[in-house]
Formats: structure tokens, C-alpha cells, sequence
């Protein structure tokens, strides 16, 4: 059985992990890590755990997170990852860091988006952690970053007509919701729940918010070519859930057939991508609490546009069900194991 340890436990990232992995047949929840809860019982912060898992919070160093586990998930902020996972590494154990610390391949990128990175050295070898694109990779990798939720449903939602070169890479806008979690578990005025329901207002616009080089860079490796995006993320008044609507216009006609047999060749055999019937659209709550990304293709005959929507959890598939399936594969199980549950309806 494959230890794990979660260090930011506390989080909705690690609230998340405890419960996937609390069901997982290869695997066991071996170190939950919290400052701010250190002594108390994960179930006691996350009461949904309750009888499901019954670790104690510690704040450990690093010698005591890696003498009781084999993987280790970081789900700390931005810096804080960058400091810690080198030593893990040393030690010899794997690791999948939700942060971005890992995810950008140009160092200068990153410091320009985020600040100084003291672990630069590492960007080489980290593998970005979506199983769709870098399966391989990721199979034989010590080091996964792993991906950011609104480019995880952009990327996903692009990747088939990116490899086609269909896309005019000028013409591409993407307008994406999330729920109120992709903002943590922190208290900030912004997401209080007088400040956000029975509203809906779009953040970070005119090409601010920092999952945009992330998003660039996964198109550009997929196109082969430099792509820039405009990118307007929104905030809806519900706490799981990211759709993403995504326009673009083709660099030659095609129907949507052709279109959809492109990405039914791409993502036919994927465990987790669902690809919907030509007239369906995908929902948040479609997907909610499971690891699917739903996917839906429409070609707006009138203006030529294609226009494709992606939703999934942002919490699961946008955050720690993928970072469980990059354990899968890292550690050679079946890649759904501890993920087989269907979304919650209603």
C-alpha cells in the first residue's frame, strides 16, 4: 500500500485529497500536515471526514512528512511549494505540487507572473501534469506539476484542433466561470457569501489574471507556434464548478462532423474526458464532485466561429482528482483507481 502524505491539509485542495484518498484501493493516507490545525483532527476540520479519516494535523518538518510516505501531494500556495519540494526529492520520494511553482517552463515567465523562484533548477525535469497531453511523461516522472483549474478545461477543450492546426491562433477568446472555492478556503471579503450571491461579475480583465501564461504556453507546445489568448475569468455564486466557453475561428472550412471526429479520435479511449452529442451542453452541476471534464462542440454556421464549452469540478478534475491521477500513474495503478464515482445530481 503506497503511503501519502497531504501537507496543506487544511485547504480545499486538501480537504479534497483526504476524500479521494480515504476510498483508494492502492493507496493510504499516511500524514496530514497544518499549521494553523496542528493537534486537532483532520474530521474535526473537515467534518465531512468524519469515520472516513482519522489522522491528527501536524505541523512537520520535512524529515517527518518523508519518513511516513512514498508520494507527496504539496497543495500549499505559490512560494511555499518552491521551498519544500526540493527536500522531499532528495529524500527520494515523488512528488505532485499543486502550485504553480512547477508549471511554467520559462523561469522568466514565472517570476514576471509570480516572484523570484529559488528552485529553478527543478523546472526542467517537472512534468505537467495533464494525463490527456503528457501521459508518458508523467508515467516515468519523480516531479508532476500539476495543472491549473481553468487551464485544465481550456486545454482539454482546445488540445484536438491545436495538433489539427484548425485554428486561427489570433482569433482565440475565452470567457470561463468558476465557483467561489477556486478562491481557497482563506476568509477575503470578495468571496464572502453576501459579496457573491445573487451576483455574477467577471475579475482580473484585460489579460491580468496568472493562469494566462499557463494557458499560452500549453497551446503554444500543442500548435507549435506562439499563441495568445484573451482570457476573462467570472466568479458565480456557487462553490464547485468551472465552464469555460471558448471562440475561435478555423483556418479553413470544416464541418462539424469533421470536427468531432478529431476529438472523438483524441479523447474516445479517455477515462475522464466526456465527449457530448452534437446539440448537448455541458453544466457544472454535470459534473460536480467527479473527475469527469465535459466537453461540447458547436459551429456557429452564420459566422463561421466554432465555439466549444468545457466544464468540470474545479476542485476535482481542476485540482486534486487530477493530481490522484497523476498518483495513478506515477505509481503504475490503474489510472482511475480511488475515482470511479459518478458526479453528485442534484
Amino acid at each position: 500500500m503506497l503511503r501519502a502524505a497531504i501537507v496543506g491539509a487544511s485547504g480545499y485542495t486538501g480537504g479534497e485529497l483526504a476524500r479521494l484518498l480515504c476510498n483508494h484501493p492502492a493507496a493510504t493516507l499516511t500524514v496530514a500536515t497544518s499549521r494553523q490545525y496542528d493537534g486537532q483532527p483532520l474530521s474535526k476540520v473537515y467534518p465531512h471526514l468524519r469515520d472516513r479519516v482519522d489522522l491528527v494535523c501536524r505541523d512537520l518538518g520535512s524529515t517527518a512528512i518523508t519518513d511516513q510516505a512514498d508520494l507527496i501531494f504539496c497543495a500549499v500556495p505559490h512560494k511555499t511549494a518552491m521551498d519544500i519540494v526540493p527536500s522531499f526529492l532528495e529524500a527520494g520520494k515523488k512528488v505532485v505540487d499543486l502550485s504553480a511553482d512547477f508549471r511554467l517552463k520559462d523561469v522568466a515567465v514565472y517570476e514576471e507572473w509570480y516572484q523570484p523562484h529559488s528552485a529553478a533548477a527543478l523546472i526542467g525535469e517537472a512534468v505537467y501534469g495533464l494525463p490527456e497531453v503528457y501521459r508518458d511523461e508523467i508515467r516515468s516522472a519523480r516531479l508532476v506539476a500539476n495543472p491549473g483549474c481553468y487551464p485544465t478545461s481550456i486545454t482539454l477543450g482546445l488540445a484536438p484542433l491545436m495538433k489539427a492546426d484548425l485554428v486561427d491562433p489570433a482569433s482565440i477568446i475565452i470567457d470561463s466561470k468558476s465557483g467561489t472555492s477556486g478562491a481557497g478556503r482563506a476568509a477575503q471579503l470578495g468571496t464572502l457569501f453576501c459579496e457573491v450571491t445573487d451576483g455574477f461579475r467577471p475579475y482580473k480583465v484585460g489579460g491580468l489574471h496568472r493562469h494566462i501564461p499557463e494557458i499560452e504556453q500549453n497551446l503554444s507546445a500543442l500548435a507549435g507556434t506562439p499563441v495568445k489568448v484573451s482570457f476573462t475569468p467570472h466568479l458565480l455564486p456557487i462553490s464547485r464548478g468551472i465552464l469555460s466557453t471558448i471562440y475561435v475561428n478555423l483556418n479553413r472550412r470544416a464541418s462539424l462532423n469533421e470536427i468531432f471526429g478529431l476529438y472523438q479520435k483524441k479523447y474516445g479511449e479517455e477515462p475522464f474526458v466526456r465527449l457530448l452529442d452534437p446539440g448537448s451542453l455541458p453544466a457544472t452541476q454535470q459534473v460536480r464532485g467527479s473527475n469527469f471534464c465535459d466537453i461540447s462542440l458547436n459551429l456557429d454556421e452564420r459566422t463561421g466561429r466554432l465555439i466549444i464549452v468545457a466544464a468540470l469540478d474545479n476542485i476535482v478534475k481542476g485540482a486534486s482528482g487530477q493530481a490522484v491521477q497523476n498518483m495513478n500513474l506515477m505509481c503504475g495503478f490503474d489510472e482511475d483507481a480511488g475515482l470511479k464515482q459518478a458526479p453528485l445530481f442534484p
